[in-house]
C-alpha cells in the first residue's frame, strides 16, 4: 500500500467485521455479478485496491503499454462480445490518455465502462499526486461521468455505469473512485438487477410501423443501408429474414459488416452508390447520415427515407425523412417484414445491381494481380484473402492501406470487422486485437496496419507476447502518411509533415519484443511470409513494403 493510501485508508468501518469489504473489492464484486471477466488497464497506484478486488473475484487483469490501448481494448471487448468492456485508468494522465478511445466509443455506440482512479477526497484541493477533477472534461465524451461520494455508494455506481452503457443509445460511461474510499470498507449490496437486453426491447408504435410498411410495400426499388446500430441492437437475424422475404438489396458499413454474409444474394457492396441513388424507398437502419453517407446526399433526391434505430438521434437529420421507427431493432424489422409483405416483383432491380456488382469486382482484378514491387495494397489483399476464414476477425488501423481493405475485404459473420469508426482515431488496432483474441480464442485475428498507425501503439505487441496471443498483423509500409500527402500535393503542389522513414524494419521491433517478424519486398515473397506468420503461433507482423505513389481514390467528405 502506498504511503498516501496508508494515511487515508483507515475509516468508514475499516475494522467492523467480515461483512465489510474494501471499496476495490466492492467494485470487482459488482463487475463479476454482471458477467465481467476481464479488466483492461495500465498499472497505477490509485487502482491497487481495484486490482486486489479483481484478483479476489477471479477477474483477469490485462495490462497494456498505454492507457489508450487499455481503453481501446475495452471497446474491442465490447465489439467482439456485445457486452460491456471495462477498463481501469489511473488518476490524472491515465484518464486523459484514455479519452480518445472514450470519444471513439461514444461515436461508435460501444458499451464501455471506464473506472478512474482519483486523488483522495479527504485531501481534495491540497495538491495530492495527479489530483484533477476528471468529470468536467470526461462528461462530453461519455453518456455519464460520476464520482463516488463514499465507499457505500460504489456498488450502485458500478451497476448504474454498466446499465447506462447498454441502454439505448449504447455508449461509454465513467466512474472515478477517490483513493481513500476504495481503501475504506462498507457492506456488500444485494444482488443487482439484470442488465438491459436489446433483443427484448419492444417495437416502435403501430402507427409508425404502418406508415413505414406502406412505403416499403409499394416500393419497386427499395434498398437497405444498415450500420453499427444494427449490430448493437442484435438485429442481424431479423434483417436477413426481411431482405430475403421482401427481396431487398442490403448495403452495410461499420460493425454491421457481416450481419448479412458477403455471399448472400441480397448483399451488395460495389453497387452501393447505384442502389442508394436509385432507390425509391431506403430503409436506413442504425447508421447516421454523416460524412460516410454524404450527409444524406448518397440517396437520390426523390428517395423516401425510413429511419430505424434503438433511440432518436441527438441531432436532426440532414435531410427530410418519411418515417422514423425507434425501439427494439429485431422487433421493428420483424413487424415491418410482416406488414410490408406482398409488394411488387423486385427481381429486375436486384439483377441490375448484381450486374453492376460483378462488373466492378471484375474491374478490380488488374490491381489485385499487380506485380509491382513495392507492392500495390490491392495485391496484398489478394494474397491475404486465402488466409481469412469466415469467422476471422479483421481489424483495420490505418489510412490508405486500410481504406483499400474496407473496399475489398468481405465479412461473413457479425463482429468480424472492426475499425476506429467515424472518430477515426489511429492506434486502436492493437487494443482491439488483444481483446478480440481473448474474447474469441478459437478465431483468427488479423490486424491490418499502416506504418504510421504502428507508431501509436506498436509496443502493445509486447502485451500480445506476454499474453501469448497469436494475432497476425499485416502492415502496408509506404513510408508516408498517404491520406494526407497525396491530397496536400494535389491542393498545394507540395506536402509537409507527411514523411516517415522509408522501409523501416518494424518487423525487427516485433521480433525483439518476442514475436514473429517478416519483411516482404515483392509479391512472390508475400504468401510464404503469411504462411509462416499464421503458423508461428506467436504475435506476428508481416511488414509489406507498398508503393508510396499509389493514392487511394476518395472524395473529400470531411466537412
Amino acid at each position: 500500500m502506498s504511503t498516501e493510501a496508508q494515511a487515508t485508508g483507515a475509516g468508514e468501518g475499516g475494522s467492523q467485521g467480515q461483512a465489510q469489504l474494501h471499496g476495490g473489492r466492492l467494485v470487482a464484486q459488482r463487475l463479476k455479478a454482471h458477467g465481467v471477466s476481464h479488466l483492461f488497464t495500465l498499472s497505477g497506484g490509485h487502482l491497487f485496491s481495484i486490482y486486489d478486488g479483481c484478483r479476489e473475484e477471479g477477474i483477469a487483469i490485462v495490462d497494456t503499454r498505454h492507457e489508450q490501448s487499455a481503453a481501446f481494448a475495452a471497446e474491442g471487448w465490447a465489439k467482439a462480445t456485445r457486452t460491456p468492456g471495462v477498463c481501469a485508468l489511473t488518476a490524472g494522465p491515465g484518464v486523459t490518455n484514455g479519452m480518445s478511445a472514450l470519444a471513439g466509443s461514444l461515436q461508435n455506440g460501444s458499451p464501455v465502462v471506464a473506472l478512474g482512479g482519483r486523488a483522495p477526497a479527504l485531501r481534495w484541493g491540497q495538491g495530492s499526486l495527479q489530483e484533477i477533477d476528471h468529470v468536467p472534461f470526461v462528461a462530453p465524451v461519455t453518456k455519464s461521468a460520476r464520482t463516488a461520494g463514499s465507499t457505500a455508494e460504489i456498488p450502485g455506481l458500478v451497476d448504474e455505469a454498466l446499465r447506462l452503457s447498454l441502454e439505448p443509445p449504447s455508449g461509454p460511461t465513467f466512474v472515478d473512485f477517490p483513493l481513500d474510499y476504495v481503501f475504506m470498507e462498507a457492506p456488500p449490496s444485494d444482488k443487482p438487477a439484470s442488465l438491459p437486453d436489446p433483443e427484448a426491447w419492444p417495437a416502435a408504435d403501430d402507427a409508425a410501423i404502418a406508415r413505414a410498411a406502406e412505403l416499403l410495400r409499394s416500393a419497386e426499388r427499395p434498398a437497405i443501408m444498415a450500420g453499427t446500430g444494427l449490430y448493437w441492437g442484435r438485429g442481424e437475424h431479423a434483417l436477413v429474414r426481411l431482405c430475403e422475404e421482401l427481396r431487398i438489396p442490403v448495403m452495410l458499413n461499420g460493425l454491421a459488416r457481416g450481419c448479412v454474409p458477403a455471399d448472400h444474394p441480397c448483399f451488395f457492396s460495389r453497387a452501393r452508390g447505384q442502389a442508394l441513388k436509385g432507390a425509391d424507398v431506403a430503409l436506413v437502419i442504425g447508421v447516421p447520415m454523416d460524412f460516410r453517407l454524404g450527409f444524406g446526399g448518397s440517396f437520390g433526391e426523390q428517395t423516401k427515407i425510413v429511419v430505424v434505430g434503438s433511440a432518436p438521434p441527438k441531432n436532426p437529420h440532414p435531410r427530410e425523412v418519411a418515417a422514423e421507427l425507434y425501439g427494439g431493432i429485431p422487433a421493428i424489422l420483424d413487424a415491418l417484414r410482416e406488414a410490408a409483405a406482398g409488394g411488387p416483383d423486385r427481381s429486375g432491380w436486384l439483377a441490375s445491381l448484381r450486374e453492376t456488382e460483378s462488373e466492378r469486382r471484375a474491374a478490380e482484378q488488374a490491381e489485385l494481380d499487380d506485380d509491382r514491387a513495392p507492392l500495390h495494397p490491392m495485391r496484398v489483399y489478394r494474397e491475404l484473402s486465402g488466409f481469412l476464414q469466415r469467422d476471422t476477425i479483421v481489424i483495420g488501423d490505418g489510412g490508405d492501406f486500410v481504406s483499400y481493405a474496407g473496399r475489398v475485404i468481405d465479412s461473413y459473420e457479425p463482429g468480424c470487422w472492426m475499425d476506429p469508426g467515424p472518430y477515426g482515431c489511429l492506434g486502436s488496432g492493437p487494443g482491439y486485437a488483444i481483446a478480440a483474441q481473448l474474447a474469441r480464442p478459437d478465431s483468427r485475428v488479423c490486424l491490418l496496419m499502416g506504418d504510421g498507425a504502428f507508431g501509436f501503439a506498436g509496443l502493445d505487441f509486447d502485451t500480445m507476447v506476454r499474453l501469448d496471443l497469436p494475432v497476425v498483423a499485416v502492415m502496408g509500409n509506404n513510408g508516408i502518411w498517404g491520406l494526407e500527402k497525396h491530397p496536400m500535393e494535389f491542393l498545394y503542389g507540395y506536402s509537409v509533415a507527411a514523411e516517415l522513414q522509408p522501409e523501416l524494419r518494424y518487423d525487427k521491433l516485433v521480433e525483439d519484443l518476442g514475436g514473429h517478424g517478416e519483411l516482404v519486398r515483392s509479391p512472390d515473397e508475400l504468401r510464404p511470409a503469411l504462411e509462416r506468420a499464421f503458423e508461428s503461433g506467436k504475435p506476428a507482423l508481416v511488414n509489406v513494403l507498398t508503393d508510396p505513389s499509389v493514392a487511394y481514390p476518395r472524395k473529400a467528405n470531411l466537412a
